[in-house]
Formats: structure tokens, C-alpha cells, sequence
């Protein structure tokens, strides 16, 4: 049974910053790439990866400035995230791979997959906004985010950020979140460019998600050729945390469902 440790990892520098990713389970398999959540990190996939890792070579990547790596001196964006995704694929000799993102991870596979650069064969977002309106309740919970507020109610995850991050400001990463989460901009939220989608897409949504409503994950279900929508009851914003087993058999249907022969038949 494997598991990201943040001990087996390497770092890549891109654009000032040092990204720490970790490579675990059947190297020989088809790559599995997982992006975590805003002020989180890569262990928080480790409910489901042991059993992903007798099939796929699990790639996870701690995003800038959270986990182990670096925050950089570049503005936060979801298009940074996406442009690392791509820098560390690339280095590692990936054309084409399948993606489980996470909140702000699964915001970032979007635009990866919109973009095209890398193949993505199939795509599973987890609580991922694909637009953001200005009525979005959401945002005003995302506004009134502080660095005292987050430690406050997550003391776990300001402690694992000390403890794991080479360069701790929590302070300077709080902000830069907000202004992540809150960005209207083109190198924000991917939007309707969602629609360029091919990869085949899992929209995965816990039934008690404060921050993504059902209507904002059947929407982006809606506008996806080939996507499929998973409402998981009794799960949060972290839907692979709370019940993993219930996502894991979901999961592994999904990545190994040829999604074009079905809609063909």
C-alpha cells in the first residue's frame, strides 16, 4: 500500500519558484495526476491513492507556495497553476496522463485540460468552481478569509504548513489565495472555455459542500461532452477524505471506462 510522504519527492524550479512533486504506486502504469486544495497539500489524497497505486504511477504535486514548495515572486493565478502543472508533466517526459484535482487542483486541471498541451485522457474534478459569478455566496466567505481566521478553524492545516513549507509566510500565502479565489480575470476561472473539454470528465461533488452548490457542479457536467455527475451524500468540501470508499468505486469505474465506445453504442 503507497501513499505520498513528502520523502521521496524531487523539486523542479520554475519561474522562481522550488515545486516539490512526489511519484508513488506502479511505475510501469498509466500516470495519475493529482492537484490538492487551496492550503493544502499532496497527503491529502492518501485516503484513496493505496489502492489507485497497484494500478497507476501516481504523480502529485504540492501547488506554489503550499506543501514543500515555494510560493515565488509571480502573481497567484489559476493560469500559474495550470503553467506548473504542464512545467512539471513536461520535465518528467508526460504527453498524456489523467488528472483527480481538488478545489483549487481541480480548477487548475480545467484549464490544463481547455488547454490542451497535455493529452488528458480522463478528468475527475472534486468541489472545483468552473466559473464564479458575483453573486456566488461563495465569495464572500472567500473575502473574509485572514490568516488569523484560517488558523483559527484549521489549526491542522497551519500546522502541517509549518512544519512541511521550506519558506513559511502564511500571512503572504493567505493573501494570495483571496486573490486566487476572487480573480475575474482571464487568467482566473476557466468560464465557458469548459466546453473545448475532450477529456472524458467526473464532476465529483460532496452532498454538504458550503462552498460549490449542486447547481454550479451540474452546470459544469452540462456543458462537458462525456461528463458525468457524482453527488456524494453525507461528504463536505473533501469529498476523498470523507468517504473514500464510496468516490474509490465510482473511481475506478470511470478511469477505466472507454466513455466514446459507450456514447457511440
Amino acid at each position: 500500500m503507497q501513499a505520498f510522504n513528502h520523502q521521496d519527492g524531487e523539486y523542479i524550479e520554475i519561474d522562481q519558484a522550488s515545486l516539490y512533486y512526489e511519484q508513488q504506486g506502479n511505475m510501469e502504469g498509466p500516470a495519475l495526476v493529482f492537484l490538492h486544495g487551496g492550503f493544502g497539500d499532496i497527503e491529502t489524497f492518501n485516503a484513496i491513492t493505496p489502492r489507485l497505486s497497484q494500478t497507476y504511477r501516481l504523480i502529485a504535486i504540492d501547488s506554489r507556495g503550499q506543501g514543500k514548495s515555494t510560493l515565488g515572486s509571480s502573481r497567484l493565478s489559476y493560469k500559474r497553476l495550470q503553467q506548473d502543472v504542464e512545467a512539471v508533466l513536461g520535465s518528467l517526459g508526460i504527453e498524456r496522463c489523467s488528472i483527480i484535482g481538488h478545489s483549487d487542483g481541480g480548477i487548475a486541471a480545467l484549464r490544463v485540460a481547455v488547454a490542451n498541451n497535455v493529452h488528458i485522457e480522463k478528468l475527475v474534478t472534486i468541489g472545483a468552481h468552473w466559473m464564479l459569478s458575483a453573486d456566488d455566496p461563495a465569495r464572500g466567505m472567500y473575502a473574509e478569509v485572514t490568516a488569523q481566521s484560517w488558523r483559527e478553524m484549521f489549526a491542522h492545516s497551519y500546522d502541517r504548513y509549518q512544519a512541511l513549507n521550506p519558506a513559511p509566510d502564511f500571512e503572504r500565502l493567505t493573501g494570495a489565495l483571496k486573490s486566487l479565489w476572487l480573480d475575474s480575470g482571464e487568467e482566473g476561472y476557466p468560464n465557458e472555455s469548459v466546453g473545448n473539454i475532450t477529456a472524458d470528465l467526473l464532476v465529483v461533488r460532496g452532498d454538504e459542500d458550503m462552498l460549490v452548490s449542486r447547481t454550479n457542479a451540474a452546470e459544469l457536467a452540462d456543458r462537458v461532452p462525456n461528463a458525468r455527475l457524482l453527488n456524494i451524500p453525507f461528504a463536505d468540501h473533501s469529498a476523498h477524505e470523507d468517504r473514500p470508499e464510496w468516490l474509490l468505486a465510482i473511481l475506478e469505474v470511470f478511469l477505466t471506462t472507454n466513455e466514446r465506445v459507450m456514447a457511440e453504442r
